[in-house]
């Protein structure tokens, strides 16, 4: 349905070409999620905390590309329908050890969150498919299908937060905060460089960056 994730994944993995024949198994969702409460004990340590206006349906891992592990948890704001309008996708990736493939962001703008520190961009994202259908966006609305949701029609405003783990640069933190352009009136075209509403686009995402902090709270730096 958006084209607008499969974007990310130019920035997240870099030099792809396809599979590299990697075939063994994914390893299980080590995550775990409590009272709102998503726990990492490794890349990283920490533990998230999330608004109660978002309710947790779950994760999945997988393979992504044959080049890396990628393990997704998502909390979703939705109404009676189950239609989506707000949603929180929090993915930790990390390179498989037979590639030697790091990291690469160009982002300028970065937020904090405690000690940790995100690169940080923000867009508006006309809907659409996934132009793979084995990209993390794809699986990510294939989950919430399965789990009977379904996204908003319309555009959506995208914020991405990544944390590099480590200077080696082959294990990050996504958190990809969504939400529906529908209550704005407005659509990925109007906030484009040459769209009648441009001169928005600056206030619109430092304030969507705001809101994509807020629902999120840093418990302690390491799970008890």
């Amino acid at each position: 349905m958006y084209a607008m994730l499969t974007t990310y994944l130019s920035f997240t993995l870099i030099t792809i070409l396809g599979n590299t024949g990697y075939q063994n198994e994914p390893p299980k969702p080590s995550r775990t999620v409590k009272d709102q409460v998503l726990s990492s004990t490794d890349k990283p340590a920490i533990r998230l905390q999330f608004d109660k206006s978002f309710k947790y349906i779950g994760s999945q891992s997988f393979i992504l590309y044959g080049v890396a592990t990628a393990e997704q948890h998502f909390f979703v704001d939705a109404d009676e329908n189950k239609q989506i309008n707000r949603l929180y996708w929090i993915q930790f990736e990390g390179y498989l050890p037979d590639n030697k493939h790091t990291y690469r962001y160009q982002s300028k703008k970065k937020a904090s969150l405690g000690k940790f520190e995100f690169f940080a961009d923000a867009a508006a994202r006309k809907s659409g498919p996934p132009s793979r259908p084995d990209s993390d966006s794809a699986k990510f609305l294939q989950f919430v299908k399965e789990k009977g949701y379904h996204m908003a029609e319309g555009d959506f405003l995208s914020q991405r937060l990544v944390h590099l783990i480590d200077d080696k640069k082959r294990d990050e933190l996504m958190i990809i905060y969504l939400e529906s352009l529908n209550p704005m009136q407005l659509t990925a075209a109007d906030l484009a460089p040459t769209g009648k509403a441009a001169s928005q686009w600056e206030g619109i995402a430092d304030k969507l960056l705001q809101r994509a902090i807020k629902g999120m709270e840093l418990v302690d730096e390491k799970p008890k």
